[in-house]
């Protein structure tokens, strides 16, 4: 199973480019140049310190680039390399974002492997609140991270693995059940598909 790592022969500095491991992961967006023109985009490949997208877009080394990729939500850097109809950005993030992007990036690669379904009928979202906490039928609860959401579950990475079937409550009310474990947490299918309204503790 794919786990985020830095690269051997890797710089000190998480952001150089090579730093991490880049995975493949086609994946749809738009992006803006820096003098507000936008384009359509895919994101190729990626790690959690650089991206490289396929696009009509004609940026200059250097650039600021602002997208919004599927499944991942806003990133930003600058033009590292230059290609034919495609470029390298170097992300700008902190390194709580780049922590989160790795997470985001290993369920991307692993879900084939999990045998978790596309789900193509409700859009994956880009929770602007990832910190909550998952409640268990018993009562305990556990504080983790959201991965992944969309209207009819999520992923979250967290340290215990209720067993599969178990009952639980993400947040303040979002009731489901475990489906899956997999290496950073658990998959949980909500209880029924939500209204995008009913998710806006995370939006």
């Amino acid at each position: 199973m794919f786990s985020f790592q830095h690269a051997q022969n890797s710089g000190p500095r998480p952001h150089q480019e090579n730093a991490f491991q880049r995975v493949s992961v086609n994946l749809a967006g738009r992006l803006m140049l820096a003098n507000r023109d936008e384009y359509e985009c895919t994101a190729v490949d990626m790690s959690p310190g650089d991206v490289l997208f396929a696009t009509a877009a004609r940026p200059r080394t250097g650039e600021r680039i602002i997208a919004y990729i599927d499944h991942v939500g806003r990133l930003e850097g600058t033009v590292s390399r230059l290609g034919e109809d495609a470029f390298v950005i170097q992300l700008n993030a902190t390194e709580r974002k780049r922590e989160k992007l790795a997470a985001q990036l290993t369920w991307i690669a692993n879900k084939h492997e999990l045998g978790l379904p596309e789900d193509r009928r409700h859009d994956r979202l880009a929770p602007r609140k990832t910190v909550t906490e998952l409640t268990v039928d018993t009562g305990e609860k556990y504080a983790c991270r959201i991965i992944d959401l969309s209207l009819s579950g999520a992923a979250v990475d967290i340290d215990v693995r209720p067993a599969i079937g178990t009952a639980v409550k993400l947040g303040h009310g979002m009731k489901g059940r475990i489906v899956r474990h997999f290496q950073e947490g658990v998959a949980i299918e909500f209880s029924g598909i939500q209204a995008r309204e009913a998710l806006t503790e995370f939006l």
